[in-house]
């Protein structure tokens, strides 16, 4: 793409990273329902996909993503159990954020489009799930794994609510992902720094 291209582009590059960036972090909290959302609304005509992503708006994408999202939702309901499924699903989360924004970027060329894909929607969903699966382990200390399911079902409306938001008002999404990413970050740096006083 040339840079006058860019130029005139830019707007819809922006708003589109706006949802690509909103529709990772949901990713963070969980990874089917989100993809799932996208995938209704791409088949309903309420998000364009770039080329390359029709996919993910079919019947089949959208069937097989209702069956993952159940599961996924009901295992985090079993306390212990949730703690595997976060060391597991953290690199699937990364993939699947950098997933969800490449299919939001369609005005940039394909390799700009997955360079910025891995790095801010891999990045983004990879942030926000290792603080959520940290403050599950807080949960599991303090509760004895009692008060999981209240903060899995936390995670599942706060994913659905951040992707419906995504999609219908990306900007002020945008706004709520930045302050995701601040606080998540202090999170992780605070833990960091106690592990290195120990």
């Amino acid at each position: 793409m040339s840079l006058i291209g860019l130029d005139l582009a830019l707007p819809q590059v922006m708003l589109a990273g706006a949802v690509g960036i909103s529709l990772a972090a949901a990713v963070g909290f969980r990874i089917f329902a989100p993809m799932l959302l996208v995938s209704i609304a791409a088949n309903t005509g309420h998000i364009h996909l770039a080329s390359g992503f029709e996919w993910l708006g079919s019947e089949i994408a959208m069937a097989m993503l209702a069956i993952a999202a159940i599961a996924e939702i009901t295992a985090y309901f079993f306390p212990f159990f949730d703690h595997l499924l976060d060391t597991l699903s953290g690199p699937v989360a990364m993939g699947a954020g950098t997933l969800l924004m490449a299919s939001t970027l369609m005005e940039i060329d394909p390799w700009m489009r997955w360079a910025i894909a891995l790095v801010a929607g891999g990045g983004t969903a990879g942030l926000i799930h290792s603080a959520t699966s940290a403050l599950r382990l807080g949960s599991t200390a303090t509760t004895g794994g009692l008060g999981n399911p209240v903060f899995a079902t936390m995670e599942v409306a706060g994913s659905t609510a951040l992707t419906i938001l995504a999609i219908v008002l990306p900007v002020a999404a945008l706004v709520v992902v930045v302050f995701l990413l601040t606080r998540s970050a202090r999170l992780l740096g605070r833990g960091w720094r106690k592990a290195r006083g120990k």
